[in-house]
């Protein structure tokens, strides 16, 4: 009926009446009116889209005078459905990637999603230009990921639009849910970080903090996820391939980006950096809607290519294409893939390229803008009161020698002026206590690929030394290197000659100083004058003394020695760029992203740093949107949290879900509880079925750890745990087990790195695990264990409202937050975990009695390390049961002694147990315990369930937002009239 539907109506019927039906049409002729050139009709879009790019700006149309006058853009939002439908049969009909015959589920994504942004357009122009006109002071996010998720559902959501699309798009014989599954996820992510990001810009919107964020617009992503019987295979992602309909691509904004080359002196001694390879970074910009209110932000996405002159036009008639497009090839690249494999050199180069790709196009672009803001008269000492950069971890630590460059170099201003400006303008949020994650860049890649960036991290690193050796002296010089060998940017190379001629002039004086207090006390000592004779004859031989041959090498002194020693480096040791001590010295203000993580920070990480500079460090425990992660993806619970609460100011005030704990006990309100899990249960088993095949009971308890697989998030600790759980089953007998284990459907997701060898083989041992069990007639229904491929944000959107336990056992110490246990724990599911990252925050908030704790402490795993190293662990007989189960081969013919063997021996890379799985493994084993028993009293269950709920209003991201706003960056929410 919809094909013939569609194939009846043609474009001359559409006289965009098309919000006739509405008594308001004057205002929403805005989006759609009809006019008229020569003897044809046309359709004509009146929204307009403003370029930001300074000189390259150009007004595509303006809104009539007396509709921008009276404020009217902004209140042309309110369309029924059948303005709705009118819009989308448009965007359907004149849209050229589909057939105009067919009006399938694609097609109706495609033009559903352009009719959003078609609104979206309308506030996003408004807000621009009124931050515009009152030049208010923006926070810029640079991020090397946004996972974003799909946009549809979230867009409407927050336009409150989504009754209005369903209803129009049930006429046009569609269904919102099935229309909405048919968006692809963005694969702009990996994890949490990239979500978080996403989090950040929705919350920014929605308080109406005047805000912008930076990325890359990856091609493919990180990669798409395929399980099959070898484990994990990656395959390039097609988010793209039909197109992305919330994105506009700004052919007018583009700026130069250069790599290699050499750095000369010019003119009035100025530096320039020339020669090398140049490429062209493309804006490509995505609304970002807030929540109840005008306020839209961008969310620009660089795009990468080089100019056409560059394209070898006589190497290609020549017919040598490769020639032809090998420049074009080389820029196209650096946007391929999030994350690209690192093992080779050209993988390092092609992520540094990545890096300060999005660094200086973000700092061209941001710099344009405050010109154009500034006037005629530019005051650059002003540039920190209009904008605040936040680097979002490491990747975008370039920022800091990028924005001095530009500065000095474009700019004009000298080195005092751009440093002041640059510390007062730039932060750094860490997200990792691991080492191997703190970034570290190869010395001869930097020089190479960045010259001139290079020549400024070492300036900047020789000052910083300076003030290191005002703090500390040059009297001890072990104390002093063992602080330079912790906060020197440039690791393991030689000190400059300047500091090196000032510590061997201390030593000297010091040296000195000593000669000077022995001789004094050799004569204190002295009864008796000395003759002149005494006197004389230690000098006669020196004065008689040849002098020394001209050709020798003079003797380097004791002192020179003494400190040369001192701070050689290290030959076999490679010379690294060290990011986040740069990202330490160059900011003004350093933030952990939770209360632990933040603690660690000062205590460990940059413990050095916090002595010299404790003002900069800060706490920002992170936080999730409840728009999208619990409003949007589950409704059901949604309601009931307004019924109980009053109205649904929980969504942008969450301290209002507190009040759910004056009804934790209500009967009423458990039966609804109750009732909304379950059917979320339901959805999550026919989703299951539909991504492996295989079928699970919603009366068993969905135990889910989705997350990215790594070592320390303790993935083995997890599925060992099921391995044991399995054995036990199958040593009881059908009563037995019925009688001491509840159901369970064990659920994983998450994606490994694709080098990462030790995290393939954990998903290879899960889907072989679960392979074995949910094949066991013997087990049934009682234990499931299911891996989810190709984990994303629209899974995590399925999985979490049907979540009950859910897992978050990192070892602690390691997981600098977490957000995914934010979701859970505001989702209702308790969670099992560590005294790590957030857990913390959310065991106080949610109260001990409703989260399941076990394991070792932060400040006890070094020791156990230790206890490790010496040999004086001794395993748990329950932790080599499950070992040796494995070894058995039940779990098929794969061979896991790497596995299981990185589980044993003292030392050793790859081995003993870095991870603290054998020390956690028996107190992990006890404590699902004590899951299983508080299960089966469901009574005791719900009332944990809503309590984690009530306990989660802690963690939105919009009370982070309001930290960042108030401590970081120092903006004011500016409220669109």
């Amino acid at each position: 009926m919809v094909v013939s539907a569609f194939s009846a109506w043609d474009s001359t019927s559409l006289l965009l009446s098309t919000f006739s039906s509405n008594p308001k049409r004057s205002k929403r002729d805005l989006v759609f009116r009809k006019s008229s050139v020569g003897s044809r009709d046309y359709v004509r879009r009146c929204f307009f889209v403003k370029s930001v790019a300074g000189e390259r700006q150009q007004k595509l149309e303006d809104p009539p005078a007396t509709i921008r006058e009276k404020g009217m853009v902004l209140d042309a939002l309110s369309p029924d459905s059948a303005s709705v439908v009118s819009s989308i049969k448009y965007r359907a009909e004149f849209n050229p990637l589909f057939s105009p015959v067919v009006f399938n589920l694609a097609k109706a994504y495609y033009a559903t999603a352009e009719s959003v942004r078609d609104m979206l357009i309308i506030n996003w122009n408004a807000t621009n230009e009124y931050y515009e006109k009152l030049n208010v002071k923006q926070a810029y996010y640079l991020s090397m990921e946004f996972l974003q998720g799909r946009a549809l559902l979230n867009a409407i959501g927050n336009l409150e639009l989504t009754g209005v699309y369903a209803e129009a798009l049930k006429k046009l014989g569609h269904n919102l849910e099935d229309v909405a599954r048919q968006e692809p996820d963005a694969a702009l992510g990996n994890g949490g970080l990239g979500r978080l990001a996403s989090c950040f810009l929705d919350s920014m919107a929605t308080l109406n903090y005047p805000g912008w964020g930076y990325g890359l617009r990856y091609r493919y992503g990180l990669f798409k996820q395929l399980i099959t019987k070898d484990g994990q295979e990656e395959v390039a992602e097609n988010w793209l391939e039909m197109g992305n309909p919330w994105e506009i691509v700004r052919n007018d904004v583009f700026y130069p980006v250069k790599f290699y080359g050499k750095v000369i002196e010019g003119r009035e001694g100025r530096k320039e950096w020339v020669g090398g390879e140049d490429i062209i970074a493309i804006a490509y910009d995505v609304p970002i809607p807030g929540y109840k209110t005008k306020t839209t932000l961008n969310l620009r996405l660089w795009s990468t290519k080089v100019a056409s002159e560059v394209f070898d036009l006589h190497a290609f008639n020549a017919g040598d294409h490769a020639k032809a497009y090998e420049a074009l090839k080389r820029a196209e690249k650096i946007c391929y893939v999030l994350y690209p494999g690192d093992e080779s050199y050209e993988g390092k180069t092609l992520r540094l390229k990545q890096q300060y790709t999005l660094c200086s196009a973000s700092l061209q672009d941001i710099i344009t803008r405050f010109e154009r803001r500034s006037g005629e008269t530019v005051k650059w000492e002003n540039f920190p009161e209009k904008v605040a950069l936040q680097m979002n971890d490491t990747h975008p630590t370039l920022c800091i020698p990028e924005l001095m460059r530009i500065l000095i170099d474009v700019k004009g201003l000298n080195w005092e002026e751009a440093w002041k400006i640059t510390q007062r303008t730039v932060a750094y949020t860490n997200h990792t206590v691991l080492p191997e994650a703190l970034e570290k860049w190869d010395v001869n890649l930097m020089q190479q690929l960045l010259p001139r960036h290079f020549e400024i991290i070492r300036t900047i690193e020789e000052e910083f030394i300076d003030n290191i050796i005002s703090k500390y002296g040059t009297e001890d010089l072990d104390l002093l290197q063992k602080k330079l060998k912790q906060m020197r940017i440039l690791d393991n190379m030689e000190l400059p000659s300047s500091v090196l001629k000032l510590l061997i002039k201390s030593q000297e004086i010091i040296l000195a100083k000593t000669v000077k207090e022995d001789k004094d006390s050799e004569s204190d000592k002295m009864a008796k004058p000395i003759s002149q004779d005494e006197v004389k004859k230690p000098n006669d031989k020196a004065v008689t003394k040849k002098p020394k041959d001209k050709d020798k090498k003079p003797e380097i002194s004791k002192a020179e020695k003494k400190v040369k020693l001192t701070f050689e480096p290290t030959p076999k040791q490679p010379q690294l760029v060290r990011m986040a001590n740069l990202c330490v010295v160059g900011g003004h203000a350093v933030n952990g992203v939770a209360e632990i993580h933040s603690d660690i920070v000062k205590k460990e990480v940059f413990n050095d740093f916090y002595q010299l500079w404790p003002e900069k460090f800060q706490n920002k425990t992170n936080g999730v949107t409840p728009r999208r992660w619990m409003s949007f993806c589950n409704p059901a619970l949604s309601k009931i949290v307004t019924k109980w609460t009053g109205s649904d100011y929980w969504l942008i005030n969450t301290e209002k879900l507190a009040e759910l704990r004056k009804f934790a006990d209500n009967e009423e309100l458990h039966s609804e509880w109750t009732e909304a899990k379950r059917n979320n249960k339901k959805k999550v088993a026919s989703f299951l079925k539909e991504k492996t095949g295989y079928v699970v009971s919603p009366d068993a308890m969905f135990d889910v750890q989705i997350k990215r697989i790594h070592e320390y998030k303790r993935q083995l600790l997890n599925i060992l745990g099921i391995v044991y759980r399995y054995k036990k089953m199958k040593e009881m007998s059908r009563e037995e087990r019925e009688e001491k284990f509840v159901p369970r459907v064990c659920i994983f997701g998450g994606k490994a790195f694709a080098t990462y060898v030790q995290a393939k083989r954990i998903v290879k041992f899960i889907t072989d695990v679960g392979s074995t069990i949910n094949h066991d007639p013997e087990i049934g229904d009682l234990l499931k264990v299911i891996f989810v491929p190709d984990y994303n944000v629209s899974v995590a959107e399925v999985l979490i409202p049907g979540s009950e336990l859910s897992q978050h056992i990192s070892t602690a110490g390691m997981e600098a937050s977490g957000t995914s246990n934010m979701k859970f724990s505001m989702n209702g599911c308790i969670l099992i975990g560590t005294l790590d990252g957030a857990n913390v925050e959310i065991r106080q908030e949610v109260g001990e009695d409703n989260f399941f704790l076990f394991g070792a402490r932060a400040e006890e795993i070094a020791g156990l390390r230790q206890e490790r190293a010496k040999g004086k662990f001794v395993p748990d007989p329950r932790f080599e049961e499950a070992k040796a189960f494995v070894r058995t081969g039940v779990f098929g013919p794969y061979n896991y002694n790497e596995l299981m063997g990185s589980l044993e021996g003292n030392e050793g890379y790859g081995r003993a147990d870095y991870f603290l799985v054998g020390k956690d493994f028996p107190s992990y084993i006890e404590c699902q315990e004590k899951v299983d028993n508080a299960y089966k009293n469901q009574k005791k269950w719900t009332k944990m369930s809503i309590l984690n709920t009530a306990g989660s209003f802690k963690f939105s991201s919009d009370r982070t937002i309001n930290e960042y706003a108030r401590e970081i960056w120092k903006i004011e929410p500016v409220v669109l009239p």
